[in-house]
């Protein structure tokens, strides 16, 4: 499939040859839910913490006779039951993370782009050259695109100069082509892909 190739000044700048295999397959949505959660999991802190009754500072003399009280029999004060004592089962630092196998990620990215590119979301630019690193500039360009919620994927690095142009433009990501993933571009209402973007994706799934 050939998509037009726009520049930031909104002008036609020929087409450009998005193979099927990546761009034209029909979208799977256990497939990206899968991808999704994978991704949210690995990058949830895990790092809640309760102390157990072993780890909580108090004496453990028992509190009185075991007989002849009339009351419950307890030893020290650092039982769960007590204000003050230890938690019991209570959270433990941890990894939330688990597998989900290579082929099905690399598969995901692909449905990703896919559905991007059904939905007529997908905005392929010639490059992301700017003379100065402006935001206001760069934001009067983005509005004349009609880009106010997207995900812009560059070549193997960011212009310096459009990174700082683009960092404060609110609902605007700006990742290189090794940051693309599935989360980012489904949050985004519209993905922009850089030519050299397209040609490293094309190369990367080849």
């Amino acid at each position: 499939m050939d998509l037009k190739v726009t520049t930031l000044d909104g002008k036609a700048d020929g087409t450009v040859a998005l193979p099927a295999e990546i761009f034209g397959l029909e979208p799977r949505a256990d497939i990206l839910h899968r991808m999704v959660r994978w991704q949210l999991a690995k990058r949830q802190a895990g790092t809640h913490k309760t102390k157990t009754r072993g780890e909580i500072s108090a004496t453990t003399k028992k509190m009185y006779n075991q007989k002849g009280t009339g009351r419950a029999r307890h030893g020290a004060k650092t039982a769960p039951q007590f204000r003050g004592g230890g938690k019991a089962f209570g959270p433990v630092v941890r990894s939330h993370a688990h597998d989900l196998p290579k082929k099905v990620r690399q598969l995901a990215l692909k449905h990703a782009l896919s559905d991007k590119a059904r939905g007529e979301k997908l905005v392929v630019l010639a490059s992301t050259d700017v003379a100065e690193g402006k935001t206001k500039a760069l934001a009067g360009q983005f509005a004349k695109l009609g880009l106010s919620n997207a995900l812009i994927i560059d070549g193997a690095s960011v212009g310096e100069k459009f990174a700082l142009a683009a960092r404060n433009i609110p609902a605007v990501d700006v990742l290189p082509v090794q940051g693309i993933n599935v989360y980012d571009i489904l949050r985004r209402d519209t993905l922009v892909l850089t030519k050299a973007a397209v040609e490293a994706l094309t190369e990367r799934f080849k």
